[in-house]
């Protein structure tokens, strides 16, 4: 079977190249990839090369497939997993695969460390350990990039589980966000943060008040006609979004929407250090504050109130991705149409837009860059989409499907993409 496929050789040496893959073993599984997502994390790993911790030493004469965040369609099944698993099948995949074996476990993950396993490639073989660990998920969606988007999704459900409360007297945690407690999402109108505002109001452990921070009005109205205050209502949250720039004391403003009590739940969606203390000044008594935007500079630090950590019990966590039990829950939510993803896709791609768009992810602005790996099209923003189609007729047809869906990619558009794009 061949594949076509990008892979890593070096420091920012990524190719797009066609190659056999070896029969399966009995304990794989061949499977076809439709969707992949760009994450920062693959452009880390292009960037470092062999100084990543997850990629190996020896890229430059076996290269690995890159791409961590994808979806597709089972193929053929290995003799071991034929009860379990089946031809045809959609599937998502956990790439954290993080099973234990010594004092520090195994950092090896589909997508940096594998030589035919990974998103960016039309067929992979699943290696044994996938299936051993529970990392195959089935994915039972209407539309393939939200199986893509899963992982990302997987991250915030992560987030709102490592949140934790205290009882007096007691040394036991009592994990998650305060439900029909108060929450704020500072910097919350990015695509993670749209997609942690989804999950707040439909999650089955809601906050009573959910309050959006950002400093750009353009991009809070945006939020705001995609989560609106009214459909919030109906699922029991009091959703309020709030320019911290246009107000004088953003933190005296903040704590008001409270009654001065002040946050149970506080995320931070920006490496910003002055985010940073307003969430530490916004917390209640017993207040949680997760640090849920990963710097790059690992000397990242921010200013902490520790008589507040001392006296009014307020903490600090942080997360660096989902488990495999988050996973399963964005794939469960997603087939039953509790939450789309589709809020954190600005670009859509093909495979030959993916060498570029990863070497060049903080350059590009917006969300998600969203990848089918079996067509040939450059990364286009779902905004240019119209202009685009004054002079292509597919563009032309996807801008007036994305009309109906309020700019927002669909599983409409992502059927039209496949049956009418050109072909890799």
């Amino acid at each position: 079977m061949k594949t076509k496929a990008v892979r890593l050789y070096g420091k920012k040496d990524l190719r797009l190249e066609e190659f056999e893959l070896p029969a399966i073993k009995d304990g794989e599984i061949l499977a076809h990839i439709i969707s992949d997502s760009i994450c920062m994390s693959s452009y880390k790993a292009a960037a470092q090369g062999t100084d990543h911790k997850r990629v190996p030493k020896d890229i430059d004469k076996n290269p690995t497939i890159i791409g961590h965040e994808f979806c597709g369609e089972i193929v053929e099944v290995g003799k071991k997993w034929k009860k379990q698993f089946k031809d045809g099948q959609k599937f998502s995949i956990q790439p954290a695969i993080n099973y234990e074996q010594g004092p520090v476990g195994v950092l090896s993950a589909p997508g940096y460390s594998y030589q035919h396993i990974g998103g960016d490639a039309t067929y992979i073989i699943i290696p044994e350990e996938v299936m051993t660990h529970n990392c195959l998920l089935e994915f039972k969606g209407d539309a393939f990039f939200k199986g893509s988007l899963a992982e990302p999704m997987s991250c915030i459900v992560g987030a709102f589980h490592a949140n934790y409360h205290t009882t007096p007297g007691s040394y036991e945690h009592a994990m998650g966000i305060v439900k029909g407690g108060s929450m704020a999402i500072l910097a919350g109108v990015g695509p993670m943060g749209l997609g942690a505002i989804d999950y707040a109001i439909h999650c089955d452990r809601k906050p009573a008040l959910l309050v959006v921070t950002d400093i750009d009005d353009a991009r809070l109205a945006r939020a705001a006609s995609i989560y609106t205050v009214a459909e919030a209502k109906k699922n029991g949250v009091d959703l309020r979004y709030v320019n911290t720039k246009s107000v004088a004391d953003p933190v005296a403003h903040l704590r008001s929407l409270t009654n001065g009590n002040g946050f149970n739940d506080v995320f931070v969606f920006a490496p910003v250090a002055p985010l940073v203390e307003q969430g530490d000044k916004i917390l209640a008594h017993d207040g949680c504050l997760d640090f849920f935007a990963g710097p790059t500079d690992a000397n990242f630090s921010a200013p902490f109130n520790f008589y507040n950590v001392h006296y009014a019990s307020t903490h600090i966590v942080g997360t660096s991705g989902g488990n495999t039990n988050d996973m399963i829950e964005s794939l469960d939510m997603m087939g039953r149409n509790k939450i789309d993803p589709a809020t954190m896709v600005t670009h859509v791609g093909g495979m030959t837009a993916v060498v570029e768009t990863t070497l060049h992810l903080p350059e590009i602005p917006g969300g998600k860059k969203l990848i089918y790996t079996n067509i040939d099209m450059p990364l286009v923003a779902i905004n240019d989409f119209a202009s685009k189609g004054a002079s292509d007729p597919l563009f032309k047809e996807l801008a007036a499907i994305v009309s109906k869906t309020n700019g927002l990619w669909s599983s409409e558009s992502e059927r039209y993409l496949l049956a009418n794009a050109k072909k890799l």
